[in-house]
């Protein structure tokens, strides 16, 4: 006799219980879930040892869809998308779990995003995996490293009607999900549509050099300051662009951002030396706030918060250097955090986990604020020349320094887990789940000791910049795993042999 299909019969018997029983009840399948709703893994797990009926119950696709869904994990699917939801929430977790592990030995592959045309490296900028560069020769390029496509575009730029010569500098480059945009330092800008090619959709140009730019995360919005103006440049449900606000403030930009998933009319901060504006069309120059003698040294803005990091003179003992942290609702100050000898030069407010701020100082150490307190929860010892960029998630935080050290430190032991080195200052991290993007931009664009523009493109490498792309997690060979002069082979004929002195500059160290 054949033996019967169990998966057959478990999904006929699934299909025939109409009670499921409770003790000393039979209790409607709808009402039973509805129970089984309110319980975690290891209690469905548990439960399902009871009886058949309550296996059944407690593996149904409802109640692990749901879980999936609780612990962020496939957000943007439906429940027909998968037969087995309790599987892939398995798969989830320990993808993440090896992904973690990979993050904290450095388990991966590292790529140099190089394009040597460009001369010397100006400006960077990220958004999902997807880099943009501006470089002396005026040139825009693009990477998209979430397919390890490097061969990158070009951004093209309509010429003016005076753009005989060559093209100016690039000063600022901001990319968002749909839109890139650079500004020059003549005054030009331009933006591109990232779905319609490299021809930009839009171009504008301001008087005198751009001091600031910034792009909205959503949307096709362009803020940008120049002199004593701020501009605000949008586009409406037709793509045509317009100027929807154009602001006259009393002091010069040094930082600029458009607030995130505002509704209706943009809203930009503003911070010009000691005073940061709130700029909106209905309001136009209010003062967000305003201290003489306290100069602004770092912004960053959340859909509801502003903070900044403020610098006390000499003069002033009763202020030491501080964070500062407003709601834009009520234009209140919410937290003052922080009491620092050094100045605050870098602080992540809108991709740093709810409740949490991370800020880098010129006194070396990294420091991570709980918002509902004021003291802060831990401080690294993280850089010799002061902080220049950081990040953090819910374990783990990425720092970058002035003398190009990039640290990776996992947030709960307060340790470091691993280190890279450049030869310039970080200027901009990025990273999520699985990949890692860094930039060492030089502060000389101007390289003395030497012609940058000689044929011999390698010979002023070292002053150029680099970007670097990290991925943790794809399963690469050990040989796979380290920098790309480790990587040649004897299949390269030509190319750079950075200079050591190697009897085969090909071969693999």
């Amino acid at each position: 006799l054949e033996k019967p299909n169990k998966r057959f019969s478990l999904f006929s018997f699934q299909n025939e219980i109409n009670e499921v029983p409770f003790f000393d009840i039979q209790l409607p399948y709808e009402l039973a879930l509805k129970i089984f709703q309110y319980l975690g893994k290891t209690e469905l797990g548990r439960c399902a040892q009871v009886s058949r009926t309550w296996k059944i119950l407690a593996e149904d696709e409802v109640l692990w869809y749901r879980l999936c869904q609780q612990e962020g994990y496939l957000l943007d699917t439906s429940i027909s998308d998968h037969s087995c939801w309790k599987l892939v929430l398995r798969n989830c977790r320990d993808r993440e779990r090896a992904l973690k592990t990979n993050w904290k030995n450095r388990i991966g592959a590292v790529s140099q995003l190089q394009y040597e045309m460009g001369k010397v490296l100006c400006d960077v900028h990220s958004c999902d995996g997807v880099v943009i560069a501006g470089y002396t020769s005026g040139e825009v390029r693009l990477w998209d490293t979430r397919t390890w496509d490097y061969t990158a575009p070009i951004l093209e730029a309509v010429p003016g009607p005076g753009d005989a010569g060559p093209r100016p500098r690039v000063s600022w480059v901001r990319i968002s999900s749909s839109l890139a945009v650079a500004a020059h330092e003549d005054g030009t800008i331009s933006v591109w549509s990232l779905m319609l090619g490299r021809e930009p959709i839009h171009r504008y140009q301001h008087n005198q050099r751009i001091q600031a730019l910034a792009l909205g995360s959503a949307g096709a919005t362009v803020a940008t300051a120049s002199g004593f103006e701020v501009n605000v440049e949008s586009a409406d449900d037709r793509g045509f662009w317009q100027t929807t606000g154009t602001f006259q403030i009393q002091k010069l930009v040094n930082f600029l951002s458009l607030v995130p998933d505002v509704t209706g009319s943009p809203v930009t901060i503003a911070a010009a030396e000691d005073i940061v504006y709130l700029l909106k069309a209905e309001i136009p120059g209010k003062v967000l706030h305003s201290v003489y003698g306290q100069p602004v040294t770092c912004l960053d803005v959340s859909a509801r918060e502003a903070a900044f990091g403020v610098k006390n003179f000499g003069w002033l003992l009763n202020e030491p250097n501080q964070v500062l942290l407003y709601d834009l609702e009520t234009s209140q100050c919410l937290k003052k955090m922080g009491n620092s000898i050094g100045d605050f030069t870098c602080v992540n407010l809108q991709n740093s986990p709810p409740n949490m701020l991370v800020s880098g100082n010129k006194d070396r150490r990294v420091r991570v604020f709980d918002l509902r307190r004021s003291e802060s929860l831990c401080s690294l010892y993280a850089h010799q020349l002061g902080v220049s960029a950081v990040q953090m998630d819910d374990w783990k935080i990425v720092s970058g320094g002035e003398e190009g050290l990039v640290c990776v430190w996992d947030q709960r032991m307060g340790t470091k887990l691993w280190e890279m080195h450049a030869r310039h200052p970080v200027r901009h991290i990025w990273f999520n789940s699985h990949s890692l993007i860094t930039a060492n931009i030089p502060d000389e664009k101007s390289p003395r000791g030497g012609s940058i523009t000689d044929d011999d493109l390698t010979a002023h490498r070292k002053h150029r910049g680099i970007i670097y792309a990290y991925e943790f997690s794809v399963d690469q060979l050990a040989v796979e795993s380290v920098i790309p002069i480790c990587r040649s082979s004897y299949d390269e004929v030509t190319g750079y042999n950075y200079n050591v002195g190697l009897a085969v500059p090909y071969d693999n160290i």
